[in-house]
């Protein structure tokens, strides 16, 4: 490693501190995390197995379900094995190339679920606004041309940003990152030289998938509310709105804190950094964790297919 007038040339290694101002209790920390992870990771796994073997779930809603149960699984895998090594077993040291490595994971998967939320929105938007068509928009070819499409478009916006990080910064004040993960904005923060356009792109890439998504997901949820709030029978409305509270609650969690976490750690220096750096953590592991709970509370073809698998299992 060489240093330049205190400042180090192309670190090999970085050292990621966790939680900045609460080392003392990560330990702890990490146990909330932990079960959380196995939670989601449970969770996920019965609804994707459910799905692939039960051939009445074989619907777009469901399958857009499993798209979404394998990117929260990858989402939270690429990060909390890293974190409880540091709070549980005081690894902070991770190689600098590992680093963009979780970093364009971390990015690429957040961008994959934000596309994958916009197409459970749209399905519900056929399906209640025009029901006849469903089946003939939602093909088969269509949901796989959806997730190479959604998964494209998450790799190719995200990568450029991580060539940005090795082609441009080479001196860095410091290798230590004040943060439990490889972020875009924790990195790029670290450099002496000119960040602006690091910056620029981080913020393109944040409005034009983010911003994007929750813009039509927005749209298509006004629009379903106005032909729900139109059908003459109150029963059709309870079962059309029913059929839509579990995209809302996985849509509301997902993006409120995505933009909380975003804004904050451009714009909030006066929120203390362990606030930050602990929603932060909470954006990538709550909704892994929730939403096989929502979805198997709120479907009921969900709910019946699992009360069904462990009544079986304990009658046997």
């Amino acid at each position: 490693m060489f240093t330049i007038n205190g400042s180090v040339f192309m670190p090999p290694v970085l050292t990621l501190i966790g939680i900045p101002g609460l080392e003392s209790v990560q330990c702890w920390i990490g146990i909330p995390f932990s079960v959380m992870y196995i939670i989601a990771v449970v969770g996920n796994s019965i609804i994707i197995a459910l799905i692939k073997c039960e051939s009445s779930l074989h619907k777009p809603m469901y399958i857009f379900l499993a798209m979404l149960g394998a990117t929260d699984m990858g989402l939270s895998t690429c990060i909390l094995p890293k974190m409880l090594g540091i709070f549980w077993f005081h690894l902070p040291e991770i190689y600098f190339e590992a680093c963009l490595l979780q970093m364009w994971l971390i990015h690429s998967f957040q961008a994959i679920e934000s596309g994958i939320l916009l197409a459970m929105a749209l399905d519900r938007y056929v399906a209640i606004c025009d029901p006849l068509r469903h089946s003939t928009i939602f093909s088969q070819q269509l949901l796989t041309q959806i997730g190479v499409g959604v998964a494209l478009r998450a790799a190719v916006l995200v990568a450029p940003s991580i060539v940005l990080i090795k082609c441009r910064l080479t001196l860095y004040k410091t290798t230590i990152i004040a943060h439990s993960y490889c972020e875009h904005m924790a990195l790029v923060k670290l450099a002496v030289e000119d960040i602006r356009v690091n910056k620029v792109y981080g913020l393109f890439v944040a409005f034009s998938i983010l911003g994007f998504d929750i813009i039509f997901i927005t749209l298509s949820y006004v629009q379903i509310f106005i032909t729900v709030f139109e059908l003459p029978q109150k029963e059709a409305r309870l079962k059309a709105f029913n059929t839509c509270i579990a995209h809302i609650c996985v849509f509301l969690q997902f993006y409120l804190l995505a933009f909380f976490s975003f804004f904050t750690h451009r714009f909030g220096s006066h929120v203390p950094p362990y606030v930050h750096i602990l929603l932060s953590n909470l954006y990538l592991l709550v909704p892994p964790f929730l939403n096989p709970i929502v979805y198997g509370m709120k479907t009921r073809e969900i709910r019946d297919h699992v009360l069904k698998m462990f009544s079986s299992k304990s009658t046997s």
